[in-house]
């Protein structure tokens, strides 16, 4: 199988892994219909919210495995570049379902488990603004904008591969186009259902 092949392929099994909608499942389960609890939103936050901390917790992990597993085993079977589409494609999957027809959640904990792979020391410096960032202001949205903000700055600061700076940089501005019912909330003082 050629390189352009080869791309194609991890980004078709990314896409197919980051489709699969965990907190839909864990909701459908417990006869909740997750899309019309909170802010609707297929996340780890809103199922949080709905079916508890516990389980919120679960399908965050889940989620993050989703971007983590294509991203890795792509990079250590076929190449670095593999691997960024792998992880991105995933990302991509959470957001746009296939099965979901398009409406999927807005993407933070699968990002992250994919730069957990590709980029773990921006991963980690990206996460301790996220921390910090819903401590001081108690907003989950805020922390999910600030770190997608902080990726690409770790990124260039760090000197990371040309592959990660562009993937991080695109996948921080897109976490803003899902989060635009949060921006709009927040400017207008109505952002109750922050997931």
């Amino acid at each position: 199988m050629g390189p352009l092949a080869t791309l194609v392929g991890c980004g078709i099994a990314g896409y197919a892994l980051g489709s699969v909608s965990f907190s839909l499942l864990f909701a459908r389960a417990q006869g909740i219909d997750l899309r019309s609890v909170g802010s609707g939103n297929l996340g780890a936050t809103n199922a949080g919210r709905a079916l508890g901390r516990k389980t919120g917790l679960i399908v965050y992990f889940l989620d993050m495995a989703k971007g983590f597993l294509p991203a890795i085993l792509f990079s250590w079977l076929f190449s670095h570049e593999a691997g960024v589409v792998g992880g991105s494609a995933a990302y991509l999957g959470h957001i746009w379902p296939i099965w979901l027809r398009f409406r999927g959640g807005k993407g933070v904990a699968t990002l992250s488990g994919a730069m957990l792979a590709l980029f773990p020391l921006g991963f980690v410096l990206a996460g301790v603004v996220w921390l910090l960032a819903v401590k001081i202001t108690g907003i989950v949205a805020i922390g999910s904008l600030v770190f997608g903000s902080m990726l690409p700055i770790s990124a260039w600061l760090l000197e990371s591969t040309t592959e990660i700076k562009y993937f991080s940089l695109g996948a921080g501005l897109l976490l803003f186009f899902t989060h635009r019912s949060n921006l709009h909330g927040l400017f207008f003082g109505k952002d109750k259902n922050n997931g």
